[in-house]
């Protein structure tokens, strides 16, 4: 989707002169028959240069809001691009709507552009994305101990290499024994402080490399060992064989994909995750808070920081920044890598 176009800012009497019916009198007429051709051409130009510069002026006014901006605010990521990649398309989106970088700007003091994500969406996940722009980067590690809540659709049957329906199949066994009551008879045991194994294709690392891109070159990988994590509340919303649904709200750290395998074994079945929706991050709600595409403006943002601000406990809120003169700014890129302990829920601060 393209950037929004920033109008050029027109004077008041140039709409006039453009709008209002002219009254050709004699007099008028042969005012306009004296003008020389040159001095006609001259006004052209120069009415030209005024909304050339006028539109200068306004990208350089984004540019300054834009620099400005700080805080901690969600998008609606969709299925198919990694968290990473979304948050450059936005990017790209901020810097093309403020104009940058062009030229003359090239000239002047530097200023970067901090902007990243907390709590990493699987490319085959949608939903609430926390992305923290300016000073609000700072806060996005707080972002990765709270709560999560998703709904996900579990498949019974099937078991796939990366725990989800982007999988090859690696296992197939009868389910059609399974029923309603089964499923709900065993969530309390995924529920509390629990031990979990990570997925191997995960955002886990080991030696600097995340064990998802070893395993896409065939490396022989060994699974991380079980981990504690926190699941608040688990309930079965929908089962129509081989499908059901559930609503989980957990801690940080922890994957849904592996609940869904390991509940799939406590069943002698298998299972995979068919579907995965993050319907909360925090304080921040699909329906309330996420933006969709169309609402990345620099002015939506605003918006959205100025109406997510008060999400925040006291302690943890952001002061404005001062925007600076706007002739002594310039957008450039500052990529900075937050290693989290929690392994998918790290925080992946680019520009």
């Amino acid at each position: 989707m393209a950037a929004s176009e920033v109008p050029s800012v027109v004077s008041s009497s140039s709409l006039k002169t453009d709008t209002s019916p002219v009254l050709e009198t004699a007099g008028t007429v042969a005012a306009m028959a004296a003008t020389p051709p040159v001095t006609a051409a001259a006004a052209a130009v120069a009415a030209a240069a005024r909304t050339g510069s006028e539109a200068r002026v306004s990208k350089a006014a984004l540019a300054t809001k834009l620099l400005s901006l700080s805080g901690v605010f969600a998008v609606h990521k969709p299925k198919g691009p990694t968290s990473a990649e979304l948050l450059n398309r936005l990017k790209e989106k901020l810097l093309a709507e403020a104009g940058m970088p062009s030229p003359e700007w090239s000239k002047r003091k530097k200023q970067t552009l901090k902007i990243g994500h907390g709590g990493t969406l699987d490319s085959a996940a949608r939903g609430v994305l926390v992305v923290g722009i300016g000073r609000g980067t700072k806060m996005l590690t707080s972002m990765l101990s709270g709560s999560k809540r998703y709904i996900a659709i579990g498949e019974l049957g099937k078991a796939t290499d990366t725990l989800d329906s982007t999988g090859k199949v690696t296992e197939e066994k009868p389910y059609d024994k399974i029923t309603q009551e089964d499923i709900e008879g065993i969530l309390q045991k995924f529920t509390g402080n629990i031990m979990q194994v990570p997925p191997l294709y995960s955002a886990l690392k080991k030696d600097g490399q995340r064990l998802s891109t070893l395993m896409k070159r065939g490396e022989v990988v060994e699974a991380k060992p079980a981990r504690p994590v926190t699941v608040y509340s688990i309930s079965l919303q929908k089962f129509q064989p081989p499908f059901f649904t559930l609503d989980v709200e957990c801690g940080g750290g922890f994957y849904i994909r592996s609940l869904v395998s390991d509940i799939g074994k406590e069943l002698s079945s298998c299972a995979n995750v068919l579907e995965l929706t993050r319907t909360k991050q925090g304080p921040f709600t699909l329906e309330e808070h996420a933006l969709p595409e169309d609402k990345w403006t620099i002015d939506d943002i605003a918006q959205s920081l100025e109406h997510c601000s008060s999400l925040f406990p006291a302690e943890l809120a952001l002061k404005k920044s001062k925007p600076e003169k706007s002739n002594e700014q310039v957008l450039s890129c500052e990529h900075i890598t937050l290693n989290e302990p929690k392994g998918e829920d790290d925080v992946i601060k680019t520009c």
